[in-house]
């Protein structure tokens, strides 16, 4: 996803999170487009991820509506996660880490660095950042072995924001996000000496609290709605 459509993707993500797109809301894509300030198409890719990522409900042949969502909901589905994302740390750890997965691991880290280094962060770095993370999750699932893990961790996928590529992002409020996502990078730093240490119980431990730091995203969004929300593309 380019990054002008990753930007629209996190900014629909947290209009729902924040209410300003009700539960049972019907939506369509001309109107959001015309609200955001952006073509269609990128409206139209968003509305196809979130209705995997379990935020939309497809109402007839092209409309969706905004799920009902409960905390319940949220954290059965963060916490599934994030056993299932320990568990994969575990048994990579166990299994010894191959020179490849290695690699992928370190440039992970290097490219997250790089982004974080100067103290501050933009719209286009998190979006950098998204694409940094989902790639250092799925590795190591990957380098679990275990296709279960795998297979269990797509099917949660479609209840909402139980997929790593679920980031919100507050873009009123970029000096906080800065402290949000480098905790996170950091935490990446932990599990990787985890990991290439063999200690396979404090990676999967790393793993699930890293997991549940998606829980606090209701508590992130405060502040005046609706402002911010002219995309730049």
């Amino acid at each position: 996803m380019s990054g002008s459509g990753q930007r629209v993707l996190n900014l629909l993500r947290k209009m729902i999170v924040d209410g300003e797109f009700p539960a049972g809301e019907r939506i369509a894509e001309i109107p959001t487009a015309d609200r955001l300030g952006v073509s269609r198409m990128p409206v139209r890719i968003a509305f196809r991820a979130l209705e995997q990522e379990g935020l939309l409900i497809r109402q007839g042949a092209r409309g969706y509506a905004v799920r009902q969502m409960t905390s319940d909901d949220l954290a059965g589905a963060v916490e599934v996660r994030g056993v299932l994302e320990g568990l994969a740390a575990r048994q990579a750890a166990e299994r010894g880490i191959s020179t490849d997965v290695r690699e992928t691991l370190l440039a992970c880290l290097e490219q997250g660095d790089r982004l974080f280094e100067k103290g501050y962060v933009s719209e286009e770095d998190l979006a950098e950042y998204h694409d940094i993370n989902k790639r250092f999750h799925q590795v190591i699932v990957e380098a679990s072995g275990n296709m279960a893990i795998a297979e269990a961790l797509a099917r949660n996928e479609h209840l909402p924001f139980a997929s790593v590529g679920s980031l919100a992002v507050d873009r009123n409020n970029l000096a906080q996000e800065f402290r949000r996502f480098n905790f996170a990078h950091m935490q990446h730093h932990t599990v990787v000496d985890a990991l290439l240490s063999g200690q396979g119980a404090r990676a999967e431990s790393i793993m699930r609290e890293h997991a549940n730091a998606t829980l606090r995203y209701a508590h992130l969004f405060g502040g005046q709605r609706g402002e911010g929300l002219k995309i730049i593309q």
